[in-house]
């Protein structure tokens, strides 16, 4: 079992577009290279997004694996599909429930 407390350093955006939630997903598990891939990006499922006005928090190990992930989004999505709400370098994942 991982720990979910060390995957503290999030970003939450934004976007209309659910296929760019989707891109973001697998920016996430591309950018944190270690540890539970999966935790960085738990949390972000359709539900939620629709819950969420539009918005989903990803979660990292690192900050450096944050900013990748900021980094390669900021290259591949266009700006009008997605943005940046806020980031936190104290905000851990909680475990879900199954």
């Amino acid at each position: 079992m991982e720990n979910h407390a060390a995957y503290k350093f999030s970003i939450t955006v934004r976007s209309d577009d659910l296929p760019t939630v989707y891109a973001l997903r697998g920016l996430a598990d591309y950018s944190q290279t270690s540890g539970n891939k999966r935790i960085a990006w738990g949390g972000t499922t359709d539900e939620s997004w629709r819950r969420n006005s539009h918005q989903v928090t990803f979660r990292f190990s690192t900050t450096a694996y944050r900013a990748n992930f900021e980094k390669e989004a900021a290259r591949l999505l266009p700006s009008a599909l997605w943005s940046i709400v806020v980031m936190n370098d104290n905000d851990p994942a909680k475990r879900r429930r199954r």
